[in-house]
């Protein structure tokens, strides 16, 4: 992979890390400086923390001042640094990737797998993203100049983007509404038979990554999977009992947790609950009990107060 050219390198790059991903993140920090690239790092804490910090650092400095996170799976590390207005973090876990982030959605900030990215292919990944100029041929182009109507598209998209969720529903309902708002506001999940009050909806395939919801009130009867999960809590509230490793797990809103491959869990969800979920492979589940014998469990150690 060629080194960053100097129309393509920016300025500053801003630099964060978990403990899964601290070990990638220095070896990408000392090749950035290597390249004598300004690198401010701040170091390693939880994943949604220096995420958002890295975030709200990049949100108020200059267009080109750039961002470098990495956790376990590099996921939550993008969910979080994007909640800030003009951060584009995109989760890379190959060269193409990361040349279609830069060219496609102007990423200006990487997010890496600590879990799943060698240091060398963390260089290389790195690399491309630097490299790779804003409506550049890509390999989602075939490698060849995006169509005049394509570059038009994503000139747009620049000032559109940062106004998905800054309007409130009023202000939006008086003006043309954003082809990206109305697919984010009307996103449908569908009904996950197995388990009542659940839907879901597949983002992304190998590795795959979800959006989940659960209504209050429901159960999922303890089960386990041949893949492990990550999973970060969007919105309400719930509580992952690990049987195999007897804990039990009380989530919020931006609580992160993964449960390894044959682990048997239940869950509970105490109000209305959205959450992102990643797995490798293909989606299986096996029930080691039935839904009532779940929901008698649960209440019996609410009742006795054993959080």
């Amino acid at each position: 992979m060629a080194e960053p050219t100097s129309t393509t390198r920016p300025h500053k790059i801003i630099a964060g890390a978990d403990s899964f991903g601290c070990a990638l993140k220095d070896a990408l920090v000392s090749h950035l400086r290597s390249l004598d690239i300004d690198v401010e790092d701040l170091g390693t804490s939880s994943y949604y923390s220096i995420a958002a910090e890295v975030g709200r650092r990049v949100s108020s400095s200059p267009t080109d001042t750039q961002g470098l996170v990495a956790c376990g799976t590099g996921v939550g590390v993008s969910i979080f640094a994007n909640k800030f207005p003009g951060v584009f973090a995109a989760t890379c876990l190959t060269p193409d990737e990361a040349l279609n982030a830069r060219s496609i959605n102007n990423s200006n900030v990487l997010a890496v797998s600590g879990m799943s990215t060698s240091p060398d292919s963390g260089i290389d990944i790195l690399n491309a993203w630097l490299n790779t100029p804003f409506k550049s041929p890509c390999p989602a182009s075939g490698s060849n100049p995006w169509p005049e109507d394509i570059q038009s598209f994503l000139d747009n998209s620049l000032s559109e983007m940062p106004k998905i969720g800054a309007q409130s529903e009023s202000d939006s309902d008086s003006t043309t509404p954003c082809a990206l708002c109305c697919l984010v506001k009307n996103r449908e999940l569908n009904p996950i038979d197995l388990i009542p009050g659940g839907s879901m909806k597949i983002l992304r395939e190998s590795p795959t990554s979800a959006i989940v919801r659960f209504k209050a009130g429901s159960v999922e009867p303890a089960h386990h999977h041949t893949f492990g999960h990550d999973l970060v809590v969007l919105e309400g509230k719930k509580s992952v009992w690990n049987m195999t490793k007897k804990e039990r797990y009380d989530l919020v809103v931006g609580d992160y947790l993964f449960t390894p491959a044959g682990d048997v869990h239940r869950v509970k969800y105490y109000e209305d609950t959205e959450f992102f979920i990643k797995w490798d492979g293909k989606w299986d589940m096996f029930f080691d009990e039935d839904l009532e014998a779940a929901k008698t469990a649960i209440d019996k150690e609410l009742e006795n107060g054993s959080a």
